[in-house]
């Protein structure tokens, strides 16, 4: 038998998302977070989202709880991974994975939509004429490019007998990407969803599959009713700088 569940967690709120923000917000070209991708800590209102996962995490009964947690190596993912689970349930084993790192953006790092458009129009274009879910800035990812990546990381757990609940703790892009690839969907519907539903910050989704083959279903998805409970909830930070203002 292989998954028969998968709990998708993004992380909690970032410095680097307050950033973005910021910087969004003031009309600024570059985002001010100094800190390479991987080394972005939580925010304190971070830490408490994690926290909050873990109060979820803590209302589910023994054998709907996560058997194993896969995690992307950035920080404020494995810090997130930690607080929520590892802090109540220290046996159960936190496995890094670069597959789930967030997307790369080359060379629009640190650059807001205002900093891609003054700074490369060209790319801004190109961007908008391949779309989303292939433009692929110089030096980074396209959504398709993470997809790739996930197919094979999806491949691997499946052959995990043992490990059949699953937790990931990961990035908007990845948990969204994850559902494209389980869900069967259309690249048309995952942009869709990704425009009207964005993952917010420490949002739980599940993916079910009982006989553990076949096919997946949507169980929930961007659920963060136990950030409302705890008064942790942000519901917008900025995007991806090569997102279309248009």
């Amino acid at each position: 038998m292989g998954v028969t569940s998968l709990l998708l967690v993004r992380h909690g709120e970032s410095t680097a998302n307050v950033a973005a923000s910021a910087a969004e917000a003031a009309g600024a070209e570059v985002v001010d977070a100094p800190l390479p991708d991987p080394d972005v800590p939580l925010t304190v209102v971070g830490v408490d989202q994690a926290l909050a996962v873990g109060e979820w995490l803590r209302s589910l009964p023994g054998d709907a709880f996560p058997t194993a947690v896969w995690c992307s190596p950035y920080l404020r993912a494995t810090e997130t991974a930690r607080l929520a689970v590892l802090e109540q349930r220290s046996e159960i084993r936190l496995r890094r994975d670069e597959r789930l790192r967030d997307r790369e953006l080359g060379i629009l790092d640190t650059l807001t939509h205002i900093g891609v458009r003054a700074r490369f129009p060209q790319e801004f274009a190109r961007r908008n004429r391949l779309g989303k879910f292939y433009y692929r800035p110089p030096g980074g990812e396209s959504w398709a490019d993470v997809a790739l990546r996930l197919r094979m990381l999806l491949a691997d757990l499946d052959r995990l007998g043992e490990e059949q609940r699953i937790m990931v703790v990961a990035h908007d892009a990845v948990i969204t990407l994850v559902r494209y690839i389980l869900a069967g969907v259309s690249e048309q519907e995952i942009l869709r969803v990704a425009h009207t539903t964005p993952l917010l910050n420490a949002s739980i989704s599940r993916l079910v599959r009982p006989s553990g083959e076949g096919s997946w279903a949507v169980d929930f998805y961007n659920s963060t009713e136990h950030l409302r409970r705890s008064g942790t909830l942000v519901t917008k930070h900025a995007g991806d700088p090569d997102e279309s203002k248009n």
